[in-house]
């Protein structure tokens, strides 16, 4: 059984908190109780009714939403919320009744080219994972019941999975105006019947947890450090937006290399090495003056 943890988040209404999970608890599903008489399908959101302040509750995917009442702020209360609704949830202690009605948002999936020709991007109108995840062949994707589907397909190469889409790689036997419309309907059909996208101890298994990656980051000196935040503010929103994405392996003082990691639509990507060094090398050669040089990818 994997271990329930809860990370708090800030939204843009100071009111609203967002308790974020390591996994989900709806399968594509939303619930908001607006009071502890609504909440009767939810013995969560009863609980949570129980504390004096909390005046909406909201359930959806991997988070538990709160508003409060502003009889107290936040920032004095939502750790002890927090290992509240841990503490419930690795009791085995029951979200949503089965009889319980969701808000019924259709799903949706659309086809988006890549700047690859041999990657397509379906992505969907709802999150469908919590953290990235890339699998070359059926054999390495135990832990994905949908890619280890996908793969049943001939054509499929690689699979690559982000926060709201799933990037397929094809081999050349087959053209995408042909096997589009397909992949796109078994993605969509695959996520509506609420199936597991990754098994839930996926994640941690992989080392994608939010505090594993926090303590690999820690681990880093100084310049590596400098280098992956200057991917993942300036870099890594381009790659994801092409279906892709950009990890840091390593840097050698001595040469002044940086090492990378390709993924996805990004992964052999005929464009790819033009991007990495009149993009990618020149940022970080612009902005870290006498320490980077070179910058060199290894596919995924």
């Amino acid at each position: 059984m994997n271990t329930f943890k809860v990370s708090v988040h800030e939204t843009s209404n100071n009111a609203i908190i967002k308790f974020e999970l390591n996994q989900f608890i709806t399968q594509h599903q939303s619930f908001e109780f607006n009071n502890i008489d609504e909440a009767k399908a939810s013995p969560l959101a009863q609980q949570l009714f129980y504390l004096p302040f909390v005046k909406k509750v909201y359930i959806s995917g991997n988070f538990i939403a709160i508003e409060r009442y502003d009889i107290v702020e936040w920032s004095d209360v939502q750790d002890e919320v927090a290992e509240q609704i841990q503490t419930y949830l690795n009791d085995d202690g029951t979200i949503i009744e089965t009889t319980a009605e969701s808000k019924k948002v259709p799903v949706t999936v659309y086809a988006e080219s890549t700047p690859n020709p041999s990657a397509m991007k379906f992505v969907a109108n709802k999150k469908i994972v919590t953290s990235t995840f890339e699998f070359t062949s059926i054999d390495d994707a135990k832990l994905s019941p949908l890619a280890t589907e996908l793969f049943h397909f001939p054509f499929v190469k690689s699979i690559f999975i982000d926060e709201n889409y799933v990037s397929v790689t094809k081999y050349d036997m087959a053209e995408w105006q042909d096997i589009t419309l397909e992949l796109r309907e078994f993605i969509r059909n695959y996520i509506e019947n609420g199936k597991d996208v990754v098994l839930p101890e996926a994640a941690e298994n992989l080392q994608k947890t939010a505090k594993q990656q926090d303590n690999h980051y820690e681990a880093q000196d100084d310049t590596s450090k400098e280098i992956i935040n200057i991917l993942e503010e300036y870099v890594k929103p381009a790659v994801a937006s092409d279906g892709g994405n950009i990890q840091f392996i390593a840097y050698d003082a001595d040469t002044k290399n940086v090492s990378v990691l390709l993924q996805g639509a990004c992964s052999g990507c005929p464009s790819s090495t033009y991007t990495l060094k009149s993009g990618i090398e020149n940022m970080l050669k612009e902005m870290m003056p006498n320490k980077v040089e070179t910058v060199e990818a290894i596919n995924g």
